[in-house]
């Protein structure tokens, strides 16, 4: 047995340890793992559905701006009546403690805002018109 005086948070342990006969030399080099076995070729799977649209690209095509994910409303950064131009940023959502900024697909003018900051929003809910 071996005795050692640890400190945890400023309080004092003493502890024993017993020593095994068996112990693996320090400087063992360890073996390579395995290599997996090779996989039987699958059939072609069908074709994966296309993926959603990005956060910047959120139109829904008839002027409305879509949410692209379930989230908070964090800001509403434009006003009805208020011009804007492609990319510029419209509303800030939060989910799972990322902000996404959701942008102007095209140039015009904002004709309804449908939320407001708090907002808790669903994914395809529509969020502003652009006329």
């Amino acid at each position: 047995m071996r005795n050692f005086r640890i400190t945890v948070d400023g309080t004092p342990y003493e502890v024993s340890v017993e020593e095994l006969d068996a112990v693996a030399p320090a400087s063992a080099s360890p073996s390579p793992a395995p290599s997996p076995a090779p996989r039987p070729a699958r059939p072609a799977a069908a074709a994966a559905p296309a993926a959603p649209p990005p956060a910047a690209a959120a139109d829904g095509g008839a002027g409305d701006v879509h949410s692209p994910l379930a989230g908070t409303v964090v800001s509403v950064d434009v006003a009805v009546g208020q011009h804007v131009t492609k990319s510029q940023q419209l509303v800030v959502l939060e989910a799972m403690k990322m902000n996404t900024y959701i942008t102007a697909p095209r140039d015009g003018r904002i004709t309804a805002i449908n939320v407001a900051a708090g907002t808790a929003v669903a994914e395809g809910q529509s969020l502003l018109s652009i006329g």
